[in-house]
């Protein structure tokens, strides 16, 4: 019983930064209708930002502002250079894009710091408080699952209160009808691609102290996960990501201890593919209206 609670402990921990990743890729979809498939490659490039901050200055939360601030300059840029350019093609031109923007962001990375492992700080307590005799959670997890549920609050706030949320859905729904209702859809697609990065950049900062360590392909496994726990919860869905992320970590935790590592890759498969041939929208996806 007592590895139990502590795969569930351990999955909730790892559950919170897939959350908080998956969120990421929730914010880009509402907003552009797109899997951003260079998510994770940008969100390694902002992390790097925030801590040579971090060095520079002995900060964690002087390199998170950092890191925010180049995330929402990355994700606008990226946006405005090659997604703008890409996006008449259709969605597949898009993730070609998206894609070959991986394989740069890796290259220059690489090239600019090297592909060695370089240890992250974090700025609370990784060691898990015991209840009971049991390791339960972490300071630092418990930021994380804070953080993680600060953003899907905002997140709410922002597409169902507020006008700019609901122009930035509508010109991902329906750009033309956008257009003719006054709408900037060029304005508010740049702005959904500048707060999804920011918030990947958050949850890039989130991850690296777990014991990925910073380097250029830090995200590659992390954002399979991510977008499988989205797909659970559904990609329109902010809260759907929170809980696909924690449900996925569970199931990850539970299969790796009880089943072993090697057997991980393959869980997350066979939960994506479930997912996609039981319910294709997510847990949480919304009803559509029938069309006679």
């Amino acid at each position: 019983m007592e590895r139990f609670w502590f795969l569930t402990f351990d999955g909730l921990a790892a559950g919170a930064v897939y959350a908080a990743f998956a969120l990421a890729l929730v914010l880009i979809w509402r907003a552009a209708r797109v899997v951003n498939f260079a998510q994770g490659a940008m969100a390694v490039a902002t992390a790097y930002v925030g801590y040579a901050v971090v060095s520079a200055t002995g900060s964690y939360w002087l390199g998170l502002a950092a890191a925010i601030l180049s995330g929402l300059a990355l994700g606008a840029l990226v946006e405005r250079v090659l997604m703008r350019f890409a996006g008449p093609g259709g969605p597949l031109n898009q993730v070609i894009v998206a894609l070959g923007l991986v394989l740069v962001i890796q290259a220059v990375l690489g090239m600019i710091f090297g592909n060695e492992y370089r240890p992250a700080p974090a700025p609370f307590d990784t060691d898990a408080l015991t209840i009971g005799g049991v390791a339960a959670l972490s300071p630092y997890d418990l930021w994380v699952l804070g953080a993680a549920l600060t953003v899907v609050a905002l997140l709410a706030v922002l597409f169902t209160r507020t006008p700019v949320g609901l122009r930035m859905r509508a010109a991902a729904f329906a750009p033309e009808v956008s257009r003719l209702l006054g709408v900037s859809v060029g304005r508010m697609l740049t702005l959904g691609w500048a707060l999804a990065a920011a918030v990947g950049a958050l949850a890039g900062m989130l991850v690296v102290p777990t014991g990925l360590g910073l380097h250029s392909h830090a995200m590659d496994l992390v954002f399979v996960i991510a977008f499988t726990a989205a797909v659970v919860g559904g990609l329109d869905s902010p809260v759907g990501a929170v809980v696909g992320g924690l449900l996925v970590g569970l199931i990850l935790s539970y299969v790796t201890g009880y089943l072993g590592p090697d057997t991980t890759p393959l869980a997350v498969l066979v939960l994506l593919l479930a997912v996609l041939l039981v319910r294709p929208g997510g847990l949480f996806s919304a009803a559509r209206a029938r069309h006679v």
